[in-house]
């Protein structure tokens, strides 16, 4: 006996359609391979940190002060990211970021610039952050994409180079920051969230809109993904480079305006070991280290996991040993749910 023998059939005597085999599962694995599901398992991450915190000292860690307390403390790491992340879904790579905020931070907090700055306004001081840390950007762009340098080689040399030029600078001193109108615009707060915050938000939505609502963005994607392909497609992939490392250095000179008003002072120690965190908020947040694929929602996520984990440890009174054994945990976990998901949604 057949199977067609057993089937309903309609109230005109023809046999029904049979549903699609697997469509469920099929919609599923598609939501679970697209960005937002991606995204899934940074999601569960954050959310289980929060658990762990609630469980552990309750309402020290769900309280408005203790959010803003980490929403602070990613905003000026997380501009960095943002940036970072467009560099490395354009294909390339920045070990020098932190010694760029440094550089910067030393730079505009210079006797003369403050001087300058109190003669006219505190506007020059963040003038001045910015051009340091775009200067620095081209000089890394142009050796990568014209010199034909690996941005590993050209960017470690900056590192080295801008920490070098900030202790000479400085003669390795802390240079406090007179400037009150700095302080109380980028230390102020707007219906109770600080502008840091604000400034972070603004810079990660102006992120997302380059790089998935523009020419630009999907510039960068095609650069990033094949850029023979690019070229060929009549992209200027060297200058298009050029621009990117300009833009990253941009975010570094944002974020040393902001960390000189959190701290009031310039050093040549700021950024330390910045390059590292960037660079794991963007991988772990989804996007390829080899270039052709980027997420700004996923590097937010990404920061705000370490920053979380981090304010977890403080909380808790844990050594900051015991915190980067979690922290690299937390990259593995990550990293596997979100292969998981990817599998799970290219199998048929």
């Amino acid at each position: 006996m057949t199977a067609q023998t057993h089937a309903q059939q309609a109230p005109d005597g023809t046999a029904p359609e049979a549903p699609p085999s697997g469509s469920g599962r099929n919609r599923i694995g598609a939501l679970l391979s697209s960005p937002a599901g991606r995204n899934l398992g940074l999601v569960v991450a954050l959310l289980v940190l929060c658990v762990i915190g609630l469980a552990t000292v309750g309402d020290r860690f769900g309280s408005f002060d203790n959010m803003m307390t980490i929403l602070r403390a990613a905003s000026i790491i997380g501009v960095i990211s943002v940036g970072m992340t467009f560099v490395i879904t354009g294909g390339g790579i920045d070990l020098s970021v932190g010694a760029l905020v440094g550089l910067a931070s030393v730079w505009a907090s210079t006797l003369a610039t403050q001087q300058m700055a109190a003669d006219f306004h505190w506007i020059v001081i963040v003038t001045t952050a910015l051009l340091v840390g775009a200067g620095a950007g081209l000089v890394n762009g142009l050796l990568i994409a014209y010199g034909k340098m690996a941005p590993f080689i050209v960017t470690l040399a900056m590192m080295a180079a801008a920490r070098g030029l900030a202790e000479l600078i400085s003669d390795k001193k802390t240079q406090v920051v007179t400037e009150r109108g700095l302080i109380d615009f980028f230390g102020g707060k707007v219906l109770g969230v600080p502008v840091l915050v604000i400034i972070f938000a603004l810079v990660a939505l102006g992120g997302w809109v380059l790089l998935n609502r523009t020419t630009f963005g999907r510039r960068t994607l095609a650069v990033g993904g094949n850029p023979e392909a690019a070229r060929l497609a009549g992209i200027d992939v060297r200058r298009h480079t050029t621009i990117l490392y300009v833009l990253l250095g941009l975010a570094c000179g944002l974020a040393a305006v902001m960390i000189l008003a959190r701290t009031t002072a310039g050093t040549s120690t700021h950024g330390g070991l910045y390059e590292l965190d960037a660079i794991a908020a963007v991988v772990i947040g989804g996007t390829l280290l080899s270039g052709g694929r980027g997420t700004v929602v996923g590097t937010v996520f990404g920061v705000l996991i370490f920053v979380t984990l981090t304010n977890v440890f403080v909380l808790n009174n844990l050594d900051t040993s015991t915190q980067m054994v979690a922290k690299g945990a937390i990259i593995v976990v990550a990293v596997l749910l979100q292969q998981r998901m990817a599998s799970r949604g290219s199998t048929p």
